[in-house]
């Protein structure tokens, strides 16, 4: 296990000693040039701690020298800040050290810069980009997972908030991480860190219990040790037992997940036996269980079912000594060094040579098989979790009725085998046989078991299925079915209700009307409005209205059109500019002239640049509160169609939402449009809005804005 190397500064020669440990060839002159380099960017740099800076790239490097990891892997670690928060490049390191490290740098900066705690789109997408760059090399993540868990161990000298964020942050992300590639010992000290910022009251209990408990039994770890060590020699099988309590943060995680007290908890002592051979864990396997009583359903076998990232051992749990449950796993030599170093065993080094370990996995097939089920997401929030419940669960092994084996989430259901075999046979799916025996499509599979789905034309998934199945693959193809049935229904009952509503008012539905009544009320196109209708998420008198809405008094007497502004001195006359027009319910600011005059312009107005240098002159003025008059001219810039009876249509539904036309002017005339410039008095803001909408809303209608002439006089 890897050691604590934050307290001092450890020495180059020291740490290629460490080094020349496992690989007598390593190059000691490049380790040492890296050293040299790295300490030289960081110098002046300290940490929380006060202390040299160097001594973190130093300890991080030494953490990963104890995995037995190559020099490329070593250097990194000595200059993984280097390019983040020095003068270094990356053009110098490449020069200096090579394109090799240089990448492996740059990998591990970009991972630093990754918010992997941000909010959930977010957090989404940088999950993609960690996939990608853990892709490319994974010894970028190797590194990134040491720097985390130095920095984990000297996180005490942190402010209280970042302690906080950074363990929640390691607890989440890094820790499953590493469990996921294998390396178990520091998923555990990773928890175990972050349980002890999190929750200090927590983890101390638990360690005064444990100390309790000491002083009642004595050292049950040593008696039970000599127990199992007993009974492999009473078999004559060689091997090696080691024992340990296991950390607070898995005893906790284990009450919380049972509802049980510390003294109800049986199983908090963990063994491991490591054998010569494969046959030897068999016949390990088989004392145990005939000295002790084996716990029903705590037992697997993942020799002959490994997991994906390499991960071979026998768990079983018996009723030992005094009745305590103990947990035992057996494997050999090899499989006990993938299993500390998980995917980074294929860059161990024993010797001065790549160690050829038949039970590492080749790191590019891992993260092949890990990323290759995500790049059809199409949703950013399935896809996070379907990264979530990939990366942090174990695995169970089935196998079709072929005998290939299909690799599932613990806790899988038949519903998530069919779907990882393929999106149509899920979708399909009527029923289950489990090892020939009809199940309950919500049944939880187990290892080794055989499964048949049975399908049906005409099937399709049911809503109650999204609680049934446990991977993102399933749920993301559950989902997109339902959603894609739901809106054809949806849209035909939304279309009817349409048709009643409009032919209510005497108008007729129309793919335009209906297009422009989506647009205002915030919908993507016509078939998400229609889809709403259908669903009740909005009524078809809110699309009616907003199309065609019936003026209604507001009560109170009329804003005269001379008190229109607020603002002005009693001698001050106004009129609004005719370059922009303004309207009540746009934000406004006065010109002042010579003889009292006060222009009023719209505060986005073009016109204003050329009085930025006279500020003397700009008056402050807001619009009257309360109902306006119909009065307030606007010029409206309208392509329709050349067609018998639309130009009067247009001007109909004008008058309809009671606004007069004061000018028309026709601009362009073609064979098959007009473009004229119609000028219409309204109320305020909101009256033109619902002016602009009726007109754009009609079929004839090919284009509708607001028209303002910055050729007129501001």
């Amino acid at each position: 296990m890897p050691r604590d190397s934050s307290d001092s500064l450890i020495e180059a020669r020291d740490l290629i000693a460490l080094v020349q440990t496992y690989n007598p060839r390593t190059n000691a002159a490049l380790i040492e040039a890296a050293y040299d380099y790295g300490r030289e960017m960081h110098r002046g740099q300290l940490r929380h701690s006060g202390e040299e800076y160097f001594t973190h790239p130093v300890a991080v490097a030494a953490i990963l020298a104890e995995q037995r990891l190559d020099d490329s892997t070593i250097i990194t670690a000595l200059l993984h800040d280097t390019v983040e928060d020095t003068r270094s490049t990356f053009a110098e390191l490449e020069s200096q050290f090579g394109r090799e490290i240089a990448e492996l740098v740059n990998g591990v900066t970009n991972l630093t810069n990754l918010q992997l705690s941000s909010r959930e789109t977010k957090q989404a997408e940088n999950f993609r980009k960690l996939f990608m760059a853990m892709s490319k090399d994974l010894r970028v993540i190797l590194v990134k997972l040491a720097d985390r868990l130095h920095n984990m161990r000297t996180i005490k000298h942190m402010p209280v908030e970042k302690q906080v964020k950074k363990a929640r942050e390691t607890m989440d992300i890094y820790a499953p991480l590493a469990g996921r590639m294998g390396m178990q010992w520091m998923r555990d000290e990773l928890e175990d860190l972050s349980f002890r910022v999190l929750n200090p009251d927590g983890r101390q209990s638990i360690m005064r219990r444990f100390i309790k408990l000491q002083n009642e039994t004595g050292d049950v770890v040593q008696k039970i040790t000599s127990d199992i060590r007993k009974e492999l020699d009473a078999h004559g099988i060689e091997a090696d037992v080691y024992g340990r309590a296991k950390k607070p943060y898995s005893i906790w995680r284990k009450m919380e997940a049972k509802q049980l007290g510390f003294s109800r908890l049986s199983d908090i002592y963990g063994f491991r036996v490591i054998t010569h051979s494969e046959d030897d864990c068999y016949g390990v396997l088989g004392a145990i269980h005939q000295r002790w009583r084996a716990v029903p359903g705590r037992f697997k076998d993942y020799i002959s079912q490994p997991k994906s990232n390499g991960y071979r051992s026998i768990h079983t749990t018996v009723s030992g000594r005094d009745g305590k449950r103990v947990e035992v796993q057996i494997r050999t030599r090899q499989m006990h060094e993938v299993a500390e170093a998980g995917v980074a065993a294929h860059w161990s080094y024993r010797d001065g040579v790549q160690v050829e370990n038949p039970f590492a996995v080749d790191p590019a097939e891992w993260i092949a098989s890990l990323s290759e089920r995500f790049e059809s997401s199409e949703d950013h929030g399935e896809f996070l979790e379907h990264v979530k419940l990939e990366m942090y669960s174990d695995q169970v092994f089935c196998f079709t009725p072929k005998g290939e084996v299909v690799k599932l989430p613990k806790g899988a259901t038949p519903l998530d085998y069919a779907y990882g075999i393929h999106t149509r046979i899920g979708d399909s799916c009527v029923g289950a046989k489990v090892d020939g025996i009809r199940v309950p499509l919500w049944t939880r599979l187990k290892n080794g078991q055989s499964v048949e789905i049975i399908t049906a034309d005409g099937q399709r998934p049911q809503a109650t299925w999204i609680d049934i199945v446990v991977t993102g693959r399933a749920k993301q193809a559950i989902r997109r079915s339902l959603r894609e049935e739901d809106r054809a229904r949806f849209v035909k009952l939304g279309q009817e209700l349409a048709r009643v509503a409009f032919d209510h008012v005497g108008k007729r539905v129309t793919d335009k009307a209906l297009k422009t009544a989506a647009h205002q009320l915030g919908y993507g196109g016509r078939l998400e409005l229609l889809s709403a209708l259908g669903s009740a998420d909005i009524s078809a008198r809110d699309v009616v209205e907003v199309l065609y809405p019936e003026l209604q008094g507001q009560g109170g007497d009329e804003v005269a059109a001379d008190r229109a502004v607020v603002g002005l001195h009693s001698d001050q006359s106004f009129e609004r500019a005719r370059c922009c027009q303004p309207v009540p319910g746009e934000r406004i600011v006065g010109i002042a002239y010579r003889g009292h005059g006060v222009r009023v312009h719209a505060i986005d107005c073009p016109a204003l640049e050329e009085f930025e240098d006279e500020m003397r002159r700009w008056i402050d003025l807001q619009w009257h509160s309360g109902r306006h008059a119909a009065v307030h001219a606007v010029r409206l810039d309208v392509t329709i169609g050349n067609d018998q009876g639309v130009l009067g249509r247009i001007c109909t539904l004008i008058g309809e939402q009671r606004a007069n036309i004061s000018d028309l002017h026709f601009v362009d005339r073609k064979p098959d449009f007009y473009r004229l410039l119609l000028e219409v008095e309204v109320r305020d803001l909101e009256h033109l809005h619902r002016v602009m909408t009726a007109v754009q809303a009609d079929t004839d209608v090919a284009g509708l804005e607001r028209h303002r002439d910055l050729s007129r006089k501001p």
